[in-house]
This record gives structure tokens, sequence and C-alpha cells, in this order.
């Protein structure tokens, strides 16, 4: 009697090769969105020639960094749309419950004045910057190779959004109790566009902006500028806020490094990732680095310059260094060269 054969078990999850297990609710919302990536002979269904496939090929698919498949790429914190609303509409209840904590504590009014003379220089015209960290993610995104990368992309570029938010809500609570000046974006702006202390890192973001491949965007934003202006702006400007009695935002800061760990993280995977799928991305994005350190830590440089002018100072020369030591741990994780910025 003849035996029946055993059946193969169904294969329902073909966008993923040959892989028999069932996949993540995160793989199946985020995996191949973009079908555009590597299609012959242009990413989109248009004539090869017109200005947005000629951008695509050029510094999409003409980027020196490259592996046989990003689709392999896994962001550490599996974000979906669902999960990261979620999760941010818990920190945000949590940033909301502190502003109205200090408000009902009328804790403005008991900031010295010199104090908010400085955010007004300092932490007020940190907006602009973070817009274009916030233009660059968005730009690397809709660039990168995979939907993996750019959906990670996204959420970050979400991140900026939500701690510039709080940068403005922070400019008009600090001036109905001081100076109502606080409030006025004009007065913000021309200080980032005037005052010497912003210049330097004003240079280094116009010039990011303009990184148009997307691996180099990738290097300039989450590789150097971005952590360096994370460490400054969350870590050593809390640490100074907390010298001056400013817990809530000092504790505002704390909660905005959440997110920039988390950024930290898919960076640092990305980077494996590449690198582990071709070995020869180690040097270039130790060139990008190398390139882009010098202009990331000239922008920092001139700003911890106004940290002596706190009523109770830190020293600039050692906020730059714990900055730099930051970066350092960030390359070192990656796997990068630090020796030579």
């Amino acid at each position: 009697m003849a035996m029946a054969r055993r059946r193969e078990p169904a294969k329902t999850w073909s966008l993923f090769g040959d892989v028999r297990r069932k996949p993540t609710e995160y793989e199946v919302v985020t995996a191949r969105l973009h079908y555009h990536y590597g299609r012959q002979p242009a990413p989109f269904e248009l004539d090869p020639n017109t200005p947005i496939n000629a951008w695509y090929l050029k510094y999409r698919e003409g980027s020196p960094l490259h592996t046989d498949d990003w689709e392999g790429f896994r962001d550490p914190h599996q974000l979906t749309y669902q999960v990261y609303v979620q999760r941010q509409a818990e920190r945000e209840g949590y940033v909301g419950s502190l502003v109205e904590e200090f408000e009902r504590r009328n804790h403005d009014a008991s900031l010295q004045t010199e104090w908010v003379r400085l955010l007004k220089r300092l932490y007020l015209p940190a907006r602009f910057p973070m817009h274009a960290l916030q233009m660059t993610g968005l730009y690397m995104a809709q660039l990168a190779p995979s939907s993996f990368i750019a959906n990670a992309g996204y959420f970050q570029a979400a991140d900026e959004l939500r701690r510039i938010q709080w940068v403005a809500y922070r400019a008009k609570s600090l001036s109905l109790e001081h100076d109502a000046e606080l409030a006025s974006s004009a007065h913000a702006r021309q200080c980032w566009e005037e005052d010497p202390a912003w210049q330097p890192l004003r240079e280094t973001v116009e010039k990011m902006l303009i990184a148009y491949d997307w691996g180099e965007a990738f290097a300039a934003l989450n590789l150097t500028v971005k952590p360096v202006f994370d460490a400054l702006f969350n870590v050593q400007l809390a640490e100074l806020a907390r010298a001056q009695g400013d817990a809530l935002l000092a504790l505002m800061l704390d909660d905005f490094e959440l997110d920039s760990e988390r950024s930290r993280d898919w960076t640092t995977a990305l980077v494996q990732y590449a690198v582990a799928q071709r070995p020869a991305n180690t040097e270039l994005l130790n060139q990008w680095v190398k390139h882009w350190a010098p202009l990331a830590y000239r922008g920092m440089e001139g700003l911890v310059e106004l940290f002596v002018q706190a009523p109770r100072p830190l020293q600039p020369q050692a906020v730059a260094t714990k900055v730099r030591t930051a970066h350092h741990a960030l390359l070192t994780r990656c796997g990068l060269n630090t020796v030579e910025i």
C-alpha cells in the first residue's frame, strides 16, 4: 500500500522569501513599501529622464552607501505608526502633567532674570536648528532604500517636531512672567540669523540641508550633527538648568533625551547592518564622519561659551569635552573610528 506523501506547509508570506515563520506585525506593515527601489529602468513609471527619476537614480541608487539587500535591516524598537503614537501619547501626557504642576507652583516667576535672559539667547532660538534636524530627517527617510529605514527616519523627524513645539510653548509661558519679547518668533529668528554664537551651527545645518546623497545625509545627521546637538541641548543644558533651579526645563529635556536614545539605537543598528552586508561601508562612513564632525563641533563650541553667562555657570571647556565624549561613545558603539575627529 502506497504511503501518503507528506505535504509541505503552505507558504503564505511571500514578501519574506523562504522564511517559514510568521512575521511580526512590525514586519508585515513595514516590508517593501519602497517598491520603486532598484526598479529598471527608473524608480517611477515616468520617463527615466524626468527630474524625480534622475534625482533618485543619482542620490539613492547612485549612493556609495549600498548593500545587496537593505530589507534585512530592522529597527531595534520595531516601531509601527500605532505603537509610536501610543508611546508618545503617554510621554506627552507625562510632560503635560509636569508643566501643569510647575505652573501651579508659579515656577516661571521664581526663575532669576539673568537665567531667563540666557534662555532667550541660548534655548529659545534652538527651534530653528531643530527644524533643520527635522527636515534632514524627512529627506533622508524619503530617499532611504528601504521602508524599514524610512519609517525609523520619519518617527525621528516626528520627535523633532515634538521638541520644537515645547520650545515654542516655553517661550510663550516665560513671556507671561518676564519679557514679552520672549514669545517673539521674529526676535528668536534674528538671534539665530545674527548672533555670533549661533553662526557656526547655522553654517553647519545649512550645509547639512544640501547633503543630497541619502547615505551622506544619514551620516551627517545621525552620526554627527544630531548626536552632538542632542548631547548639548538635552543633556548639558539640562545640567545647566538644574544648577539654576529650573527643574521644569531639566525634566523636559530628560524626556526629550529618551527620543534621542531611540535615534541612536536605530542608527547603531543600521550602521552595523550596512557594515556586515558590505565591509567597505566602514571606510565610507568614517570618511563622512571625518568631514562632518569638525562642522558639528564648531557649531557646538560657539554655543558652550554661553554656559558661563548663567548665574551658576558651567565651564565651557568641560561642557564641550562631555559632548565630544558622548559623540565618541556613539561612534564606538557603531564600530566607527574616533581617532581622527
